[in-house]
């Protein structure tokens, strides 16, 4: 199988192309990337250690693809994946790169008569709705009541029944648009394509911001001892999200690619579920038992643009197609992204210090 990775050089992509490598040695991997985002250009090493060809290009230009020749699956990764993009700031990059870009994937795709796997996000869901929703408070974190007049959501997350109607960000809005698109493509042109909703991912190799990356950056600022800051929400911290390993979203990925048919057209919400959940306040805890620091953590009371103040996957959907769960416990990501921070301390200083 030839698997163009697009984005590849960034945390999701490079990983998900090493593992399409290094778990099945016949498979033609190559990950293109246009290096924009700082700390991707770490990647690069490990790809051709690992045997995933790298290709400098832009999804943006069309004639980029041409060096990729014809391939069996694209794996669409590469995006500006910040939600704040456009809030202070032109949103051209942005739009750019996460429609024009996507069509250029799908345009490759249909040339190639190749199938296409979509990473878009949990973010295609409103902000307004999700903010409004019936939730309880806890020493901790906020969780979602049971009883909700919204449909497509329970104490266990977000179904794809969740509605659509709203604004969403512009990250959001790009994502949900790119959905659009694909299914159009699926039906005027027959090429087989699936979309999956991710929500917070994580892992080692995550050059994590403010903005994008939230779990490595909250580690990364425990390990070098600086200042966080909990935004919104009354300053407490106890915004709730749910985090998935990209190990796991690589077997699940592995799953689906292996058994287009059966997931040709869909659309999934993935991600860690209720079992995987952790608040900002509890995600301290943990920094400070795998780190051994303690830093100052400033409480701003005013919410942030675009933020929400709980998201959870309910993944009962993909879990009863294929059978699929999260493997990889909250604990075990956190002590995984502290040994890693320890190990490449120093490289990593000039991107997450």
């Amino acid at each position: 199988m030839n698997i163009l990775v697009t984005g590849g050089a960034g945390f999701v992509g490079s990983n998900l192309a090493i593992d399409f490598k290094k778990n099945k040695k016949d498979n033609r991997v190559l990950a293109l990337d246009n290096l924009k985002r700082r700390g991707s250009e770490l990647n690069i090493a490990r790809l051709k250690e690992n045997g995933v060809e790298f290709i400098h290009g832009d999804i943006r230009n069309k004639e980029d693809f041409e060096d990729a020749g014809e391939v069996d699956v694209i794996i669409e990764c590469s995006a500006e994946p910040s939600v704040m993009s456009g809030v202070d700031s032109s949103p051209e990059y942005l739009l750019n790169t996460n429609l024009l870009g996507t069509i250029n994937c799908l345009e490759y795709a249909r040339k190639c008569g190749a199938d296409i796997v979509f990473l878009s996000s949990s973010r295609v869901y409103p902000v307004k709705t999700i903010n409004n929703l019936k939730f309880i408070e806890t020493p901790t974190r906020f969780e979602l009541s049971d009883e909700q007049d919204t449909p497509g959501v329970s104490s266990r997350g977000y179904t794809e029944e969740f509605p659509l109607t709203g604004s969403r960000t512009l990250y959001g809005a790009t994502k949900l648009a790119s959905e659009l698109i694909l299914q159009e493509y699926i039906e005027m042109y027959g090429i087989r394509g699936i979309v999956n909703r991710c929500g917070v991912l994580t892992g080692s190799w995550q050059m994590g911001k403010v903005d994008q990356g939230v779990v490595v950056l909250w580690v990364a600022k425990h390990y070098y001892q600086q200042p966080l800051s909990y935004i919104g929400y009354g300053g407490k911290g106890k915004q709730l999200r749910d985090i998935l390993h990209v190990k796991d979203l690589y077997r699940l990925l592995d799953i689906q690619i292996n058994d287009m048919d059966a997931h040709n057209g869909e659309t999934f919400n993935v991600g860690g579920g209720l079992e995987r959940t952790v608040s900002l306040l509890e995600l301290t805890h943990l920094c400070q038992k795998y780190t051994g620091n303690k830093i100052p953590i400033k409480r701003v009371n005013e919410d942030r643009a675009g933020d929400i103040r709980i998201y959870i996957t309910d993944n009962s959907k993909i879990t009863e197609k294929t059978g699929w769960k999260p493997e990889i416990t909250v604990d075990q990501i956190i002590e995984e992204i502290s040994i890693w921070i320890k190990e490449n301390s120093e490289q990593l200083r000039p991107i997450l210090a």
